[in-house]
């Protein structure tokens, strides 16, 4: 089936494989590239010309990862902007394209809803924050998750203990 898409026997292995790292997880482009480089039976070119294939075929589109990448992890759990930006740019995604994929998600979803989630959550597994030390905890938990700093200062103001009216 391969040398019927009219590539050279290095290209047709180059793709085999390029699909087979598709087929176990959504990628990025310059992600699969780096991936099809570090083969020792393939070069440039070869990768060049499958990466141009892959993305004539549709089965290579960095908007489209992006938001499904971003989209996904904010259903599975609630994360900030920045955290999943970071995340997209670790996987070779265009800054450009980052920011336009998380504009689309976090239009769906507001950070705000989301860090109320985490808190949520927190609370249900570990109670509610007693002291000075597991509001500290709690601050920097969703500080980690990507929160902005002022959002995480606001709703952790709220969910602190009344006698611990230290400010953060």
């Amino acid at each position: 089936m391969v040398f019927a898409l009219g590539l050279c026997n290095l290209s047709a292995q180059t793709f085999q494989r390029a699909v087979k790292l598709l087929a176990a997880r959504p990628r990025s482009i310059a992600e699969l590239r780096e991936r099809l480089q570090e083969g020792k039976r393939t070069t440039k070119v070869a990768v060049d010309e499958v990466i141009a294939r892959l993305r004539e075929y549709g089965y290579l589109d960095d908007e489209r990862f992006a938001f499904g990448y971003a989209s996904l992890k904010v259903r599975q759990r609630p994360i900030g902007r920045a955290r999943l930006e970071r995340e997209l740019l670790f996987k070779k995604v265009n800054r450009e394209v980052a920011d336009e994929a998380l504009d689309l998600v976090f239009a769906e979803t507001s950070e705000e809803q989301l860090i109320d989630r985490a808190i949520e959550k927190r609370i249900r597994l570990r109670g509610q924050p007693g002291n000075r030390a597991e509001v500290k905890k709690l601050f920097d938990h969703l500080l980690r998750q990507g929160f902005p700093f002022e959002l995480v200062s606001e709703k952790v103001r709220a969910v602190r203990p009344a006698e611990s009216d230290e400010d953060f």
